[in-house]
């Protein structure tokens, strides 16, 4: 486990939702707020697609036009992308981690949007549901696969794209259809191996999809990302829709990343899967450690468990995890952009479990918990459901938030013991370390009736008084001569348990 800067608890801030639509362009909000997160505890900051994107100034970056082109050439009726310019971006990473706070660069390898030029290629079309399935013969179409980039006019690079560089396309522009369309190019009429084995063969998702087979855009692929940390100074990568991608070509360009630069890069993938556990342990497997990838399963269970409340089993809050079975190379959230109301993947977890997953992935010692945006500054926005009725959404500020990133990073060291126990009520004790005055905590929650339990936070403790600090309970509690206490919680409710000062 690559860490951020420091030996303090690691914590990762999602610095983004997918509507961020405050006036403030946001690398001008993060360099503003650098001060502030690092004394919350944010040690590590994931910013957004920086790159510019097909719908230029409105895009959230995840339909990727021109790697090279960060806010600097008016392409796509743009100069700055939604969230600024490139010299805003520099300063923002140059201010944050000055201050102790990596970023992390999210980078999208799947698919290229937005092509120059058309080109008549050959393809066949294939089954959407077994995209291992020909339903045509070869035969030749229009497509928008070539990406010379006139408004950098061969700046940083001058490679072009092609046909060569993609293995499948969605649209066929004299014929006016979409589709799925098998590249055939001299790399193969067929898909490229892929990790997931979904609709036969899911190494197309969206858009001209990448082709990792053609060694030049391996090449290109690997000058950019040297000039893109030489440019910026990035600490850390986060991979997008690794599933999609071939893994032979990730570790290939990893690295060289990190044989060039002569420094590992702190690197998580996002692999989004609600099911099997199997798969991102055998992702884990099969990278050999080379990345984190982000626990899907856990935020499912979460999601369950604000849905289903009393009724949920609260001693099986971790049951079929990724950070259950492989803590040390997980990276726990409560929810991101893609589970955000209104969003593809919907799944957001209810306001009132909030504070209670925000405890289970940032008191423990298990995983890197990585926060998001709307949870620590809120937000507003608007889009149409699957009905396609106009919603309005609010985000409220999660308050006990801020509070317990901090107390991780200052209190949330030591000896853990777990007390998951009751269907209910389930808590566990942090004992300190010496090196961190007044460390150690108790944590207890509850899904049902108010709660207690009795749990041992160490004899060398005993005799102090403990109060709660996120202020639901006011009363004291004291650790007795064997080093036990008895703690409390409210209903549906949790209570963060500390040394009292002085």
């Amino acid at each position: 486990m690559l860490l951020l800067f420091n030996m303090d608890n690691q914590t990762l801030l999602q610095y983004f939702h997918w509507y961020y639509n405050e006036e403030e362009k946001l690398w001008n909000k993060a360099r503003k707020d650098a001060v502030a997160l690092a004394e919350t505890g944010i040690t590590g900051l994931w910013f957004p697609p920086a790159y510019k994107a097909n719908s230029g100034n409105t895009s959230v970056g995840y339909d990727p036009y021109d790697l090279y082109d960060l806010g600097e050439f008016d392409q796509k009726n743009t100069v700055a992308t939604r969230y600024g310019t490139k010299q805003e971006y520099q300063e923002a990473i140059k201010v944050l981690q000055g201050k102790g706070i990596a970023v992390i660069a999210d980078l999208v390898f799947n698919h290229k949007a937005g092509g120059d030029e058309l080109e008549k290629i050959m393809v066949r079309e294939v089954n959407p549901e077994n995209r291992d399935e020909f339903t045509s013969e070869a035969y030749e179409i229009e497509a928008w696969t070539i990406f010379n980039f006139p408004g950098r006019a061969g700046q940083y690079s001058g490679f072009i794209w092609n046909k060569d560089c993609f293995s499948g396309i969605d649209w066929a522009e004299d014929r006016k259809e979409t589709g799925i369309y098998s590249i055939q190019n001299q790399y193969g009429e067929g898909w490229e191996e892929v990790p997931s084995t979904e609709l036969g063969n899911y190494d197309y998702l969206m858009y001209n999809d990448v082709e990792f087979r053609n060694p030049e855009v391996r090449a290109d692929l690997k000058q950019w990302g040297e000039w893109y940390v030489n440019t910026c100074g990035m600490r850390g990568f986060r991979l997008d829709a690794v599933k999609h991608i071939s893994t032979d070509f990730l570790i290939d360009w990893l690295d060289h990343m990190k044989n060039t630069f002569a420094e590992g890069f702190f690197v998580v993938a996002e692999n989004w899967n609600i099911e099997s556990l199997e798969e991102l342990q055998h992702y884990l497997e099969i990278t050999e450690g080379r990345m984190q990838l982000f626990d899907s399963l856990l935020h499912r269970n979460f999601h369950r468990a604000a849905v289903e409340k009393e009724n949920y089993d609260l001693t099986k809050i971790f049951e079929g995890s990724l950070v259950q079975s492989h803590p040390l190379l997980t990276v726990t959230f409560v929810d991101n952009h893609d589970s955000q109301p209104l969003q593809a993947l919907e799944s957001y977890v209810e306001f009132w479990f909030r504070p209670l997953a925000y405890a289970l992935i940032l008191l423990r010692e298990q995983g890197i918990p990585c926060v998001f945006y709307p949870d620590l500054y809120g937000a507003k926005y608007t889009d149409k459901d699957k009905a396609g009725v106009e919603v309005a959404i609010e985000l409220p500020i999660l308050s006990p938030l801020a509070g317990l990133i901090n107390i991780r990073k200052t209190l949330a060291y030591g000896l853990q013991r777990d007390y998951l126990d009751f269907h209910n009520c389930i808590g566990w004790t942090r004992a300190g370390i010496p090196d961190q005055p007044d460390s150690g905590l108790a944590v207890l929650m509850s899904n049902g009736t108010e709660g207690f339990k009795a749990m041992e936070m160490g004899s060398e403790h005993q005799g102090k008084l403990m109060i709660d600090a996120i202020g639901v309970r006011e009363e004291e509690v004291k650790v007795d001569e064997n080093g036990w206490a008895e703690f409390f919680c409210n209903a549906e409710s949790l209570s963060v348990w500390v040394f009292k000062p002085g």
